[in-house]
């Protein structure tokens, strides 16, 4: 038989059955009738059912317990800052390690969101870490997309079990022990803060470093200043504003900046000191520049270490608890501290232990100033 005549066979078959199913509707009458209608519409009511239990499972499956094998970190500048994005970087991979996972990075995203990074980064990792405030929104939009969980940095509303979780840091605990120091060291009596942004990270850095101060010394000269809107990487303008600070008598700077830090510590590095001081001093944040240091101006810097938290999250969700609870970088963890430079004497090291000390067990109380405006009502110590 040629392939013609199997199809026409075919046909004809086809049509046949046909016309034999419409013969026995026909003759069936209205019983027939209503029969489908019933059975369509318990066919209807199956689906209907079966899409609810699906929806059901997968906002279940969301929240369960999961292995995580890989995990992804994105930061926006490239990981080679002493900082926020060197820091990050560091705690996740550290944290990965310690996981006995791995670790992919995703650096020099720059500071908008970067969606296709996340969906792309979301095919192979478990677990994600979007380390910048402007990445929360679109980070867990796509952890809903995808299933993938994502630690961000925007706001504790953020938070959805199963599916994000927001990290906070009680940054204003290591600002008052910065506080403590800089009142102790300055010749002046006058104390500058630089921040590259009006981000709540460095006005809660801000307001504990003036708290901290002012408990040393309530008639104590302190200025703040921003760089811009979004200065972070605004190396010039850290510069810029650092020896504006150094010219008005300040000789010890709280520096909050990213990249821009470089520029400030410029200034302190090439400025002449103001009358009454030998030098100016740099206290900086989140990372450790020691070792780039050559001229000896590092007084200290706020450290915030993130693999605790980061290891945490993957235990977490494991565990099937992540986004239940928001995470804090504190004192009481070791997520912030005071790094002792060796221009930290011993005397002074142990007041600003036993300050430490009195914030972990609550004795002494800072107050997270979450705007600039919040942290500039402290200056004048409240006077």
């Amino acid at each position: 038989m040629d392939k013609t005549t199997g199809i026409r066979k075919r046909a004809w078959l086809l049509m046949f059955v046909v016309v034999a199913l419409v013969t026995a509707t026909c003759g069936n009458g209205a019983d027939d009738t209503t029969t489908t209608a019933a059975a369509a519409a318990t066919t209807t009511t199956a689906a209907a059912a079966a899409t609810t239990t699906t929806a059901a499972a997968a906002a279940t499956t969301a929240a369960e317990s999961m292995t995580v094998a890989k995990v992804a970190v994105l930061v926006p500048e490239e990981p080679t800052d002493f900082g926020w994005n060197q820091q990050g970087v560091e705690g996740a991979v550290a944290a990965a390690d310690a996981a006995g996972i791995e670790s992919e990075v995703a650096g020099g995203l720059g500071y908008d969101a970067p969606t296709a990074t996340l969906r792309q980064l979301a095919e192979t990792s478990d677990l994600m870490f979007a380390h910048a405030s402007g990445f929360a929104t679109a980070a867990k939009e796509v952890a809903v997309e995808t299933g993938v969980p994502v630690v961000v940095w925007g706001s504790p509303d953020d938070r959805e079990p199963g599916l994000a979780a927001f990290v906070s840091t009680s940054a204003q605990e290591g600002g008052y022990l910065a506080g403590i120091l800089a009142a102790r060291t300055t010749q002046t009596g006058q104390l500058g803060i630089v921040i590259s942004a009006d981000d709540f990270n460095w006005t809660r850095h801000s307001g504990g470093f003036i708290e901290g101060a002012c408990s040393i010394d309530p008639t104590i000269d302190i200025e703040l200043v921003q760089i811009g809107e979004g200065g972070y990487a605004d190396v010039e303008g850290g510069a810029r504003v650092t020896a504006i600070l150094i010219a008005g008598g300040a000789d010890v700077i709280l520096g909050n900046g990213d990249g821009s830090s470089f520029g400030m510590i410029r200034a302190v590095e090439t400025e002449d000191p103001p009358a009454g001081a030998d030098k100016v001093w740099f206290i900086d944040v989140i990372g450790d520049k020691t070792s780039i240091d050559t001229e000896n101006i590092l007084l200290s810097s706020i450290l915030w270490d993130f693999q605790p938290t980061y290891l945490q999250a993957i235990r977490d969700v494991e565990a099937g608890t992540f986004g239940d609870v928001n995470y804090d970088l504190n004192l009481a963890t070791n997520g912030i501290a005071l790094l002792r430079t060796e221009n930290i004497s011993d005397e002074l090291w142990a007041e600003i232990q036993t300050a430490r000390d009195g914030i972990v067990d609550g004795s002494i109380s800072v107050p997270a100033a979450d705007t600039r405006a919040a942290a500039e009502q402290l200056l004048g110590c409240g006077a």
